[in-house]
């Protein structure tokens, strides 16, 4: 009797999945970069031409003051792939995994994928490392072509018995490096992505998709095709303004993340490569920003551009100096303050902005909505529909930055507050609008102003999930024991 039961019941199932989404539901293309911080030219950055990604605002929905809900890779796609912030689920590092911490958690696209739609996944959209993509997430998945590989094939070509393109004493992780390649577009790992993402778009789908497209650029090492390098010369590179005394009203937990890498920043400014760093970063963004065009062209011409929802956002932000800090890993400015673009047929107008701040972990509920799907109910995120509708609507929310247990951010429309892991001890403000950089802390004279702030912190900071190291992972059967 089991083998009929098992088979009325996968006929049940695949009856239920057909009929939660229908022909009429949109499609998703949710598009995401790495690392990319707020330097692209529809959030008023002058320093890299980015015409593809400023061309995508104009078709939705640019929000101008959205934020990343942890400045680290691991923790921020975990918290916007399962709506939870890490001060909810204990994912606080790319220590940890997600999946055998909590084998119940259905993700965003798990959880599209178990209401009808056809759920496709390309390059880096959960953590690239082993173990973070479960492939029970997907329909089908295209793994991301590293860029790691091709600066090895690309140097013995050139006869040249070496490494990598720069000459810095040391390239930490084996990713601290960057320069240009004689290469394509789309010979490089991500161009991989993008064609594949193409010939997606040009399918007939019988259900609607929900198609990720996740970018590494421009994430360490800056590697990108020559031509962006001659269009942004080195001697015009302006790297970020550092103020000497930045730090003096800092507290202790500020200061140990400000910390973070900071031998890294001073082997390379010793060493005279800050500038062309800088340049192979935005290089980098030039590089998406190119291939974001191609896989929109690609779009743009296909059956899908009239009833699909496009998400464009990035990870985090990146430090260059500021706040003596290289890379990601605060919970100031620079590091979450990210591009977040939402066109939506029907319902974004095409060209506007808000202001109003908002963390990603709203893709998940908002996406929901949008499809007409019902929201899990244990979700941190916020539903930005109506903020979508209409981008002036009276918001009360702020943007919450979670980052290694007890460290949390506050962003409002016009101010950031944070306290670290030491409580009251450790506490910052910061005017945004007469202080965008962040240089002078506000805490001691506004310490009224904070208790207000106070109110959005986590009550509680989970318990640090166990870390990679504690389990043995089973890539062919996909999964964990614990050692």
């Amino acid at each position: 009797m089991k083998k009929p039961l098992l088979i009325v019941f996968l006929i049940f199932a695949n009856f239920v999945e057909s009929i939660t989404a229908n022909e009429q539901s949109p499609n998703i293309l949710f598009i995401s970069v790495d690392d990319m911080n707020d330097w692209i030219g529809c959030l008023g950055s002058d320093r890299v031409p980015t015409p593809h990604i400023d061309a995508l605002a104009a078709r939705g929905l640019l929000f101008t003051n959205a934020h990343a809900p942890s400045p680290k890779c691991a923790p921020s796609r975990a918290a916007i792939l399962t709506g939870r912030r890490a001060s909810t689920s204990g994912l606080y590092s790319n220590s940890h995994w997600w999946r055998p911490a909590y084998p119940d958690w259905i993700t965003l696209p798990h959880y599209f994928k178990n209401n009808g739609y056809y759920v496709a996944g390309g390059g880096k959209v959960h953590h690239h490392t082993e173990g973070f993509n479960p492939p029970d997430q997907w329909h089908e998945y295209h793994p991301l072509a590293e860029d790691k590989d091709l600066i090895k094939n690309y140097l013995n070509k050139r006869g040249e018995n070496r490494e990598y393109l720069t000459d810095m004493p040391r390239h930490p992780n084996g990713s601290l490096d960057w320069g240009p390649l004689e290469v394509d577009d789309l010979e490089m790992g991500d161009g991989h992505t993008v064609n594949w993402a193409g010939e997606f778009l040009k399918r007939k789908h019988e259900k609607p998709f929900f198609l990720a497209v996740g970018l590494f650029q421009p994430h360490l090492p800056f590697y990108a095709p020559k031509k962006y390098f001659d269009a942004l010369p080195l001697d015009q590179m302006k790297v970020p303004i550092y103020k000497a005394d930045d730090l003096d009203d800092i507290p202790t937990g500020g200061q140990k993340l400000a910390a973070l890498r900071r031998d890294d920043l001073r082997m390379i400014e010793n060493h005279g490569g800050l500038k062309h760093c800088l340049q192979s970063y935005l290089a980098s963004i030039a590089h998406a920003d190119t291939l974001i065009g191609i896989l929109m062209d690609s779009f743009e011409n296909s059956q899908y551009r009239d009833n699909t929802i496009v998400v464009f956002w990035s990870d985090h932000g990146y430090h260059f100096g500021e706040k003596d800090h290289l890379a990601k890993d605060t919970l100031w400015e620079r590091s979450t303050h990210v591009p977040f673009i939402v066109s939506a047929p029907g319902i974004t107008p095409p060209g506007t902005t808000c202001d109003q701040p908002v963390d990603l972990t709203c893709l998940y509920p908002t996406l929901t909505a949008l499809c007409n799907l019902k929201t899990p109910g244990d979700l941190d995120g916020v539903d930005i529909s109506p903020l979508l509708k209409d981008p002036t609507s009276e918001w009360n929310m702020p943007a919450i930055i979670d980052f290694l247990p007890g460290n949390t951010a506050i962003r409002t429309k016009d101010w950031r507050y944070i306290r670290y892991a030491e409580g009251n001890e450790g506490e910052e403000l910061y005017d945004l609008i007469n202080d965008p950089n962040e240089w002078t802390n506000l805490f001691t004279t506004h310490s009224e102003l904070a208790k207000h702030f106070r109110t959005w912190l986590p009550r509680n900071y989970a318990t640090e999930v166990p870390r990679k190291g504690d389990y043995d992972f089973h890539p062919g059967s996909y999964h964990w024991s614990r050692k």
